[in-house]
């Protein structure tokens, strides 16, 4: 119960979680565990099944994508608080990207299913997590578009403003 009590205290401190009411940051916090990866080791690849979810406590990890015939594309790097892997929200549940800690990083690793569980038993929190990281989910997506449009150019006949 002590883990669980300070998981919950935790999120209090994530931007994306922190206005959750005290009930909700409990439920969260009961499907919570702690998770330590070291520098370079990779925390999940791309399309993988999606059955965790993270918020950083510490340390930095990098997003990768991967373009065929071309290196690895890093999509963005993430730090303390940073949620990490949205794919458990939306079916059919497979990661989008490689995740790879770039330091030692301390997580909190969450089950997907007894998230969803939990969602599917109260709408209300359902809907409470959906707002909070749909907008990451969009923010990570653009970032990724943004990283492509670099790598592969601007499209012929497109204006500036479509990018």
């Amino acid at each position: 119960m002590q883990i669980i009590d300070a998981i919950g205290r935790s999120l209090q401190q994530v931007p994306v979680f922190a206005d959750l009411s005290a009930d909700y940051h409990q439920l969260v916090a009961g499907c919570g565990a702690l998770s330590v990866f070291q520098s370079g080791e990779t925390i999940y690849r791309e399309g993988a099944a999606a059955d965790s979810f993270y918020v950083i406590r510490r340390g930095r990890v990098r997003l990768e994508a991967h373009v065929p015939g071309r290196p690895p594309c890093i999509v963005d790097s993430l730090g303390a608080n940073d949620p990490l892997g949205w794919s458990w929200l939306v079916p059919p549940y497979r990661l989008q990207f490689d995740a790879k800690a770039l330091e030692l990083t301390r997580l909190i690793r969450f089950d997907a299913a007894c998230l969803r569980r939990k969602m599917a038993d109260d709408p209300r929190f359902a809907c409470a997590i959906y707002e909070r990281l749909v907008p990451v989910i969009v923010g990570r997506l653009a970032e990724a578009r943004r990283q492509l449009m670099d790598l592969y150019g601007q499209p012929a006949g497109r204006s500036q403003a479509w990018r």
